[in-house]
C-alpha cells in the first residue's frame, strides 16, 4: 500500500526515513532525556582517522597544502601594534577532488553507503556539498540526487547557487531545483523514501569523521614545517560541521591547546527562510543565518541527531561582513595569486585582524579555501545584489546593513572582525534543553551533557538553569 505523500504525513515519518537512509539507528544513542551518547555516535562510524586518511586518498581528497600567506602576513602587520601580527597560513582544500573541503565529508559518506549496497546517495545542500558528494558517486560508479533551494517565488536564483548546480551536473548528478521554504526538507525526504538512496547528510557522523581529516592534518603539517602546533584555527562556520571536524582533528593529533575560532558573515536582520530576504544577500553560505542557529540548536538537521556540534568546539565566535570577505578575495588574489572562492575567505578575513591580536611568532591557520567559477566571482554577485536594490559603495564595515546596502572597505585598516555573544549561544541551548526536560528533572548526566555541549562546566549550566 502506497503511503501518504502530502507534507504532514512524510514530516511525520521524518525519523523513520531517516534512521532507514543512514543505516543507523539513532534512539540507541538517546538517555530518554536531554543527554544523548555524542562520542557512541562518532565512534559507530566504524572508521578510524588513520582509515579515513586512507579512504580520502583512494579518491583524490586530504593531504592539501599548507600555504603561508606572507604578503598577506605583511600587510596585515602595517595595523598591529609593534612585536605583533601573527603568521598567517591557509589550508588550500580547492586541491580536493570537487573543489571544497566538503569532498572529506562526501568521500567518507559514499565510501560507506557503497559499502552497505546502496544504490545511490542523496544531498541536500545550496551546492558545494552537492558537488563533493556528485564527484564521489561518479568516483563510486553510483547515482546521485541533489535537492537544492535555489530560486525565490520569483524564479530568480543567486549566480553563485546557479553555478553550483551548473557542477553537480557536470558532475552526473540530478539537480532538483526548489523555492525558498519548508519544501527543500520535505521534497528531500519524500524523494529519499521514493528511491531508497543513501543519505550523505552533511550532518551525519560520517560526515563529520571525514572532516576529522583536516585538523589532524592542519596539526602534523605545523609540526613539519613550523616545528609547533598552530595557536589559532579559524573556521567559517554555517551549519557547523567544518568547525566541529577540524576541531576534532586537532584533538586527535594532540594539539590540545590550539584556539578555536569560528567566523561568519553577519547578516542579522535577514531571516533565511524568507522569500523576500533570499536574494538580498550576496553570500549564501558561512553567515550567521545559518551559522547562529546551528550554533546554538544543532540539531535542525536532516538527521535525527546532527553529529555537527560547534559550541562543544569553540573556542570564540567572530563576524565579518560581505563587503570586508569581498575585499578579502582580491586581497588574496592580488597578493598571493590565489583566487578563491568566498566561503573560506569569510575566515580569512576574520585571520586577517585576529592575527593583529597575536605576536609575530605565533601561527594562524585559516582551515580552508574553496573552488571559485563564473557565478562565485565577485563582480556577478555585485551586479545581482545591485539589481535587488542593494547600494554597494566604498566606505567603513561598520555602516554595513545586511540587506540594504554592502560596503567595501576603503582601506585595509577598516577589516575588523566583531565577537559574537557566544554566551548568549550557549544559554539559548541550555534554556532550550530545559523546555524538553525541566530544570528540576535535569539528571547530573544531562547536565554534564549540556556543559560538554557548550564548552563549560557544572557551575554554568546551573546557572543558566538558576538552579
Amino acid at each position: 500500500m502506497r503511503l501518504p505523500k502530502d507534507y504532514d504525513s512524510v514530516m511525520a515519518r521524518s525519523n523513520e526515513i531517516q534512521k532507514k537512509a543512514l543505516g543507523m539507528d539513532f534512539d540507541k544513542y538517546e538517555s530518554g532525556s536531554v543527554a544523548f551518547d555524542y562520542e557512541g555516535l562518532m565512534k559507530d562510524t566504524g572508521y578510524t582517522i588513520q582509515e579515513c586518511i586512507e579512504i580520502e586518498a583512494e579518491t583524490a581528497v586530504g593531504n592539501t597544502p599548507l600555504i603561508e600567506l606572507r604578503n598577506i602576513t605583511k600587510f596585515s602587520r602595517k595595523y598591529a601594534a609593534p612585536g605583533m601580527g601573527a603568521r598567517i597560513f591557509v589550508k588550500d582544500e580547492m586541491c580536493n577532488a570537487s573543489g571544497s573541503f566538503k569532498a572529506r565529508r562526501a568521500a567518507l559518506a559514499v565510501h560507506h553507503a557503497k559499502k552497505l549496497g546502496y544504490e545511490g546517495v542523496m544531498a541536500a545542500t545550496s551546492g558545494n556539498y552537492g558537488a563533493a558528494v556528485a564527484s564521489q558517486a561518479a568516483m563510486q560508479g553510483m547515482k546521485c540526487i541533489v535537492v537544492q533551494e535555489c530560486y525565490d517565488s520569483n524564479g530568480i536564483g543567486q549566480p553563485e547557487i546557479i553555478e553550483k548546480a551548473r557542477k553537480c551536473e557536470a558532475l552526473g548528478a540530478e539537480v532538483v531545483q526548489l523555492t525558498v521554504g519548508p519544501e527543500l526538507f520535505y521534497s528531500f525526504l519524500d524523494i529519499l523514501e521514493d528511491t531508497g538512496y543513501f543519505n550523505a547528510s552533511l550532518y551525519s557522523p560520517f560526515g563529520i569523521g571525514g572532516v576529522e581529516t583536516l585538523g589532524y592534518e592542519i596539526a602534523l603539517q605545523c609540526r613539519e614545517k613550523l616545528g609547533k602546533d598552530p595557536d589559532m584555527v579559524v573556521c567559517t562556520q554555517a551549519g557547523g560541521g567544518m568547525v566541529t571536524g577540524t576541531a576534532r582533528g586537532l584533538l586527535k593529533a594532540g594539539a590540545n591547546d590550539t584556539e578555536i575560532v569560528a567566523a561568519s558573515i553577519d547578516l542579522t536582520g535577514l531571516h533565511m527562510a524568507s522569500d523576500k530576504a533570499f536574494n538580498r544577500k550576496s553570500c549564501t553560505t558561512g553567515h550567521t543565518g545559518f551559522g547562529v542557529p546551528h550554533a546554538s540548536n544543532p540539531d535542525i538537521s536532516d538527521t535525527p541527531r546532527s553529529a555537527a556540534r560547534p559550541l562543544r568546539y569553540m573556542d570564540r565566535y567572530v563576524t565579518t561582513t560581505q563587503g570586508e570577505v569581498m575585499f578579502v578575495t582580491e586581497m588574496l588574489a592580488q597578493l598571493e595569486g590565489l583566487e578563491r572562492g568566498p566561503a573560506g575567505n569569510t575566515s580569512l578575513a576574520a585571520a586577517f585582524s585576529l592575527a593583529q591580536e597575536l605576536p609575530k611568532d605565533a601561527i594562524v591557520v585559516v582551515s580552508e579555501t574553496e573552488y571559485t567559477g563564473a557565478g562565485k566571482h565577485i563582480q556577478p554577485q555585485l551586479t545581482f545584489a545591485r539589481e535587488n536594490g542593494i547600494d554597494i559603495r566604498f566606505g567603513s564595515p561598520k555602516e554595513d546593513i545586511p540587506g540594504t546596502n554592502l560596503i567595501l572597505p576603503e582601506n585595509a585598516g577598516l577589516v575588523r572582525h566583531k565577537d559574537a555573544d557566544l554566551d548568549r549561544m550557549r544559554k539559548s541551548l541550555i534554556q532550550r534543553a530545559a523546555k524538553k526536560v525541566s530544570a528540576d528533572k535535569m539528571t547530573a548526566e544531562d547536565m554534564a551533557f549540556l556543559a560538554e555541549e557548550t564548552k563549560t562546566d557544572m557551575d554554568y549550566v546551573r546557572a543558566m538553569l538558576k538552579l
